[in-house]
């Protein structure tokens, strides 16, 4: 009885404590690389364009939330900005992250790329980075010139004295640009305030740097927009420092790519089909009928 006993105990230390040591799990930093527009929905893309959104980042950031060997989380993005919207919703989702948090930014991270990064522990830019484009533009569409030049007379009947000026058919009154200056600069300040709170910046120096323009990699730093300048390597190095781990091993997550059947279906949802009415109708058609399914503007952080 004794002699098996130490057969079995021999037997799990030769599994459990092989020649290099004891088994014990590696702590991890995961990379999530995000690129593209920033978007709620990844449909109408042209064979699985990259996009960026809301549902993307929480499937990323659930997984290394779960997993108990990751200690840190290095996003790296590449993004000219897109819906504000959006850009809120993926903010409030990397708030929820208990877990330190760095941002490196690729070639072009601009407008709502630079939004979501704000609040990131660190964020560190290459010095050719491309980002700040601090701001907020919002276009209202006017088709009258083409209805014109297609034959389209239009009649309007509404309730409510601005219900139409988003349906393109006239130039905007003097109150109704005022209006809609108003949705502007309140996204505006939404995005000012943002930066200022995830950068520890003064609102008024923030105010002067939002200018809508580009900066460098470089500039930035200097500007107290970024951290560090460096690579994906320096991120890493980062979120390793900023979570108390001397050698981590490096994962890499990537979003699921839709299959060659699911983008064809996809395509033929939307690309083909417009493709086939523009044949038929002509592109100006396509172009009023586009504008028309969603009349409201689309303000951007881009």
């Amino acid at each position: 009885m004794r002699n098996g006993l130490v057969l079995l105990a021999v037997f799990v230390l030769l599994v459990l404590v092989p020649l290099g040591g004891c088994t014990m799990a590696q702590e991890k930093v995961a990379v999530i690389s995000l690129s593209g527009p920033i978007q709620y929905e990844a449909g109408g893309m042209f064979f699985g364009g990259k996009v960026i959104t809301p549902a993307i980042v929480r499937q990323q950031l659930e997984r290394a939330q779960k997993d108990v060997s990751v200690k840190a989380v290095v996003l790296q993005i590449e993004s000219p900005g897109g819906s504000v919207a959006a850009c809120q919703e993926i903010l409030n989702i990397l708030d929820g992250l208990e877990k330190p948090l760095v941002v490196s930014l690729g070639d072009i991270v601009a407008s709502g790329g630079y939004y979501i990064s704000a609040k990131a522990d660190r964020i560190v830019a290459l010095p050719g980075t491309l980002t700040g484009s601090i701001g907020v533009i919002a276009q209202v569409p006017n088709v009258a010139g083409l209805y014109d030049k297609l034959g389209i007379r239009m009649q309007v009947f509404k309730a409510g004295k601005h219900k139409d000026m988003y349906a393109g058919l006239r130039e905007l009154t003097p109150e109704e640009k005022e209006l809609m200056q108003q949705i502007t600069d309140q996204l505006y300040e939404q995005f000012i305030n943002v930066v200022a709170e995830g950068r520890r910046m003064d609102k008024e120096r923030v105010r002067q740097l939002a200018t809508g323009q580009l900066y460098t990699g470089e500039q930035a730093k200097a500007l107290g927009l970024v951290d560090r300048l460096g690579g994906l390597d320096m991120a890493i190095k980062v979120a390793a420092e900023l979570a108390g781990v001397k050698e981590p091993e490096v994962v890499y997550y990537k979003p699921r790519v839709p299959s060659l059947l699911e983008s064809l279906l996809e395509l033929g949802g939307t690309g083909l089909v417009d493709l086939f009415r523009a044949r038929l109708l002509g592109a100006e058609a396509v172009v009023v009928e586009k504008i028309l399914s969603n009349p409201y503007p689309q303000p951007e952080y881009r």
